[in-house]
């Protein structure tokens, strides 16, 4: 019987030292929202930049200048 519930309290034990381990929270857990907000800042950036380039009048014309011959295209 003693051989028993010494069994039996080491699997409670076990038992209970998996579920503390699986419910601990990463180190890091704060550190996504910060990634994420720099990733949209970048992104934001770029899009900026990007769309500075686009309306600029060199590659408006060109891109006006590419639509234009590719309608113009004998069929």
């Amino acid at each position: 019987m003693n051989k028993l519930v010494s069994l039996n309290v080491t699997l409670l034990l076990r038992t209970a030292a998996t579920r503390c381990a699986t419910r601990r929270a990463p180190r890091d857990a704060g550190m996504s929202t910060a990634e994420y907000a720099i990733g949209t800042v970048a992104a934001a950036a770029l899009a900026a930049v990007l769309f500075q380039v686009v309306t600029s009048d060199t590659v408006s014309g060109a891109l006006t200048g590419l639509v234009e011959r590719a309608f113009d295209a004998p069929l």
